[in-house]
């Protein structure tokens, strides 16, 4: 998601917080650094301060609203008049969070967002022998519970969205995480080797070497030990 926030301390706090969720978020400090980035990246959810330098919160949510996307838009403000919050709901806002505010109730709020987001999605998505369900964050392997890190599960809900398609390490690192991480890190070979162990034998996550993973239809097929896509991003 995008969290457009202008006190850096509170914006890392909040990034911070959402990753201990398994969300990944990128910031942007003003309002045409949001722009550029919605004009890069496709977001879940928006974050907007409506006080922010350059274009206003309220003028990158409108900017959203007329690109169609269909985006939800959180706005967050330190007015809690009521008058303040009617216009941020004119603007095309979905919620409306007013400072100083607990993590957690953000952190609810935007799961509610992306439920509705996602209403027409089936809630459930089954692959390989894997019953995996993002609302209620459970995993299911042959019927049996695997118990996931909040990391792991955000990697394995990417793979299994991909049908079977091919990810690169690169993108696990740009949408289980965010645009910070280390490029070279071996966070994403270390989390994909740790989520098969749980998972289980026969392995259900295939290796494309220097490529990246997929989920193997066949378990066991060619999934090997991640070491050749999950060192470097690709």
């Amino acid at each position: 998601m995008l969290i457009l926030e202008d006190e850096p301390y509170l914006a890392e706090a909040v990034r911070d917080g959402l990753r201990l969720e398994a969300i990944a978020a990128d910031v942007a400090g003003d309002g045409d650094a949001a722009l550029e980035l919605l004009g890069v990246n496709c977001y879940d959810i928006a974050v907007l301060d409506r006080d922010v330098p350059g274009p206003s919160g309220d003028e990158v949510a409108a900017s959203i609203v007329a690109s169609g996307s269909g985006m939800p838009i959180l706005m967050l403000t330190a007015a809690d008049r009521l008058d303040d919050k009617a216009s941020g709901f004119e603007l095309g806002a979905d919620d409306y969070l007013t400072k100083p505010f607990a993590l957690r109730e953000l952190v609810l709020r935007l799961r509610a967002l992306d439920r509705r987001r996602t209403h027409s999605r089936p809630p459930v998505r089954e692959v390989a022998g894997l019953r995996v369900d993002p609302f209620r964050r459970e995993v299911y392997r042959e019927g049996r519970y695997v118990a996931l890190t909040r990391k792991q599960f955000a990697v394995l809900e990417v793979l299994v969205a991909a049908e079977g398609g091919v990810v690169s390490a690169e993108e696990l690192l740009e949408r289980a995480w965010d645009e910070n991480a280390d490029p070279f890190t071996n966070a994403v070979r270390i989390t994909v080797s740790a989520l098969r162990k749980r998972l289980g034998e026969p392995w259900v996550i295939a290796t494309v070497p220097g490529v990246g993973y997929r989920i193997d239809a066949v378990p066991g097929g060619d999934a090997g030990t991640g070491s050749a896509a999950g060192g470097r991003r690709g």
